[in-house]
């Protein structure tokens, strides 16, 4: 993998993990879908400014429709998976599920889409779900039905991803590919058209207490337009130049990089096992995105 793309990777998973500091301010104001709908809305139309001012060509080649789809798999719909998961699970185990990603995307390409999978791969992404348990220190629950629900929840979602990164690379990338601001453009048109009616439905049947003020808006800005409008149009340029897999392992350091985040701006503590978790993920990292051995 070539260092522009192992620094976009990095770039990603920073930008994503700053996701969460965003999401503390918001969610407990505005509650989960209205936060999930004008987190994609927002990207939506910052999308549309930056095509304009960029002076994008609005030129899909027949893949409009395909970009809506994958909209919906890749963010409409863990979006409100994401949201049912948060009323019960803890966020630790809720960061343990979403480092499930590259394995789901392993298996899927495996049963699905005739990709390979080595003995390397399988082991990395096992010892990078393990540093992402150490790092998140999720502590044990008790098992019971809303757990189930939570656990069911977050594998549904980060199977759409696996889906969807391997759907976006057949759908997108013949004749000729599409740029990835529009891919990024389509995804959230389609995320926001899945979204907009369970966003008025919530609001007619359990508005928010308060539509917050000033903090909570310029959070939902930077959560729109920098953690969810550039990030994925990184994201789908990730996804053209290393395919679907090694593109997922970013999900291993978006736990990384939230402790981080909250240490630096939140002085939040860190301790030893941040240090085991994150050379636990390094070396998981090293396994899975090492090129394959040629055979002579």
């Amino acid at each position: 993998m070539s260092p522009i793309a192992v620094t976009r990777l990095l770039i990603l998973a920073a930008v994503w993990g700053a996701s969460f500091l965003f999401m503390r301010i918001i969610a407990p104001v505005l509650g989960t879908v209205p936060t999930a709908f004008f987190r994609v809305s927002i990207a939506c139309l910052g999308l549309l400014v930056i095509l304009a001012l960029l002076r994008v060509r609005w030129d899909f080649n027949g893949k409009l429709k395909a970009c809506l789809v994958l909209g919906m798999i890749n963010s409409g719909i863990p979006a409100t998976l994401y949201s049912v998961a948060a009323q019960v699970l803890p966020a630790g185990y809720s960061a343990i599920f979403n480092a499930t990603t590259p394995l789901m995307g392993v298996l899927i390409g495996a049963l699905f889409f005739r990709e390979p999978m080595t003995l390397a791969k399988l082991s990395g992404i096992f010892l990078g779900l393990f540093g992402v348990g150490i790092l998140s220190g999720a502590g044990p629950v008790t098992f019971d039905h809303q757990l189930l629900q939570g656990a069911l929840s977050c594998l549904a979602a980060t199977t759409c991803y696996g889906f969807a990164g391997y759907l976006a690379r057949r759908w997108l990338d013949h004749q000729g590919g599409l740029d990835s601001r529009l891919s990024a453009l389509g995804s959230m048109m389609g995320a926001s058209l899945l979204l907009l009616p369970l966003f008025g439905y919530s609001v007619v049947t359990q508005p928010p207490a308060s539509w917050g003020g000033w903090d909570v808006w310029l959070s939902l800005l930077g959560l729109g337009l920098v953690c969810t409008a550039f990030a994925y149009i990184l994201y789908f340029r990730l996804l053209s130049e290393i395919g679907p897999v090694k593109a997922s392992t970013v999900t291993f350091m978006i736990p990384a990089f939230g402790v981080l985040w909250g240490a630096w701006l939140l002085d939040e503590p860190l301790s030893m096992a941040h240090l085991y978790g994150g050379v636990l993920i390094a070396v998981a990292l090293w396994l899975v995105l090492k090129p394959a051995a040629v055979r002579a």
